[in-house]
């Protein structure tokens, strides 16, 4: 089991955000996480990778036990990780090689060859050979989420979580993102993947989360059609960002 959560609350810093969450996650599932904004989605992908504490309840996150893991051990959490965020963070000043390069060796990697080997191998399974020497500016938003998820894969993780990977970016380069991210999951990779993007959820259906009313949920497909869950996603796509 990649995630395995018992009866834990999630804070953010003293306010309770999500209470009696359960939830388990297995190798190369993928899975939507849905909710207002507000709602807790962002608070329990922080959770999982250790930037918010778990005060209450039990979680065990790619064989880390998030009850008893000391600050100085979360980097070692994270090497088992893919981060993917909205907002891409690619460091400006380096091109795009040299970005992963410094992820590799803050990550512990020490042999040259190994890492230009290991870097040339993600930026292949995603699109972007010969793109190396190039710099974050010189790349389409949809390029740079493709080094973002080249960076994920570094270090081989067991899930990635992807924070609104979308969020900033056009409906045809949302469509290949995502396509890729599938192909990842299909992998064997696991993918909790936040979302605000109802229609690339009717393309590409997966199992789907939600938070909601401080509980997190299944909740059936949005591509499955019925007049309540219509009405949530109608209401769902006014919102904006997330800000828990």
């Amino acid at each position: 089991m990649i995630v395995d959560i018992s009866s834990a609350t999630i804070y953010q810093r003293d306010n309770q955000v999500l209470q009696n969450v359960n939830l388990k996650i297995d190798s190369g599932e993928f899975v939507y996480l849905i909710g207002k904004t507000g709602s807790g989605k962002s608070s329990l992908l922080k959770t999982l990778y250790g930037e918010l504490a778990l005060k209450e309840g039990n979680a065990t996150v790619v064989d880390f036990d998030l009850n008893t893991i000391k600050r100085n051990k979360i980097p070692f959490l994270r090497r088992k990780l893919g981060i993917v965020f909205q907002d891409f963070q690619l460091l400006t000043d380096r091109n795009v090689y040299d970005n992963l390069k410094f992820v590799l060796t803050a990550t512990g990697w020490d042999d040259k060859s190994k890492m230009e080997s290991r870097i040339n191998e993600v930026l292949s399974s995603v699109g972007l050979t010969n793109k190396g020497y190039k710099f974050p500016h010189e790349l389409s938003g949809g390029e740079q989420q493709r080094v973002v998820i080249a960076r994920a894969l570094l270090n081989e993780p067991d899930l990635i979580l992807a924070d609104e990977p979308t969020g900033n970016l056009d409906p045809e380069t949302s469509e290949e993102i995502l396509k890729l991210l599938v192909e990842i999951s299909n992998r064997g990779k696991a993918i909790l993947m936040a979302t605000h993007d109802f229609h690339l959820m009717e393309k590409f259906p997966s199992r789907t989360l939600k938070c909601e009313n401080g509980q997190v949920v299944d909740t059936p497909s949005p591509k499955r059609k019925n007049s309540g869950l219509q009405t949530e996603i109608t209401e769902e796509r006014r919102s904006g960002g997330e800000n828990l």
